[in-house]
């Protein structure tokens, strides 16, 4: 198992969710935590706790995204119109690894930044390495022609267990238009997501 390929599993573990949805998380087979101590019955979870939790798991999704990204992205959001959990999906989701992910171009989230950080991806037709680049409503983002016979690319197409959402419309397999901001209730999270939490965690 690679190096990357265990600290996601580590993260599914000690959350207790498959934040991922992906067939072969430990979690699956067993719920509790890793470690020896994994089962020991748990005490009541404060508040901040809970809160710590719900933004450890929403930024855990999101593959490698630093604690200063993501807060960085929870200030924006504080400061565009609207509600602020709804403006923080938004512009993760806007995320150019994340429309990569969502489009099928890559099995994981890790993968799909890393395809980007590659090189593999152009958008409006113009290569783009910024995984964290944020992408407009009407931008087209396209595969490569080297990364459109890898066969990382092929399994993601493949895989069963996830859909294209309805934002990010394909024109066949190499090509897609991310075509608006999804709220939270469009966005296919496997597991339960609460930005709210994550809002009331930043603003104490």
């Amino acid at each position: 198992m690679s190096k990357r390929n265990a600290s996601k599993y580590k993260i599914d573990r000690r959350l207790g969710e498959n934040i991922w949805g992906r067939p072969k998380s430990p979690v699956n087979k067993r719920e509790y935590g890793p470690g020896q101590h994994g089962q020991r019955r748990k005490g009541k979870v404060s508040d901040y706790g809970i809160q710590l939790r719900a933004k450890q798991k929403l930024k855990g999704y999101y593959g490698e995204i630093t604690e200063k990204q993501f807060k960085k992205n929870y200030t924006e959001a504080s400061r565009m119109k609207g509600d602020t959990s709804q403006n923080l999906i938004g512009l993760l989701e806007r995320r150019l690894d994340a429309v990569v992910y969502r489009a099928k171009f890559a099995p994981t989230i890790f993968s799909a930044r890393q395809i980007v950080s590659h090189g593999h991806i152009f958008v409006n037709g113009v290569r783009c390495n910024i995984a964290s680049r944020l992408v407009k409503p009407g931008d087209e983002i396209s595969l490569g022609k080297k990364a459109q016979e890898m066969a990382l690319v092929m399994e993601a197409q493949s895989l069963a267990e996830r859909d294209i959402p309805d934002y990010v419309v394909p024109d066949g397999n190499t090509k897609v238009t991310y075509t608006r901001v999804p709220s939270l209730d469009e966005v296919p999270y496997p597991v339960k997501m609460e930005p709210n939490l994550v809002v009331e965690f930043y603003s104490r």
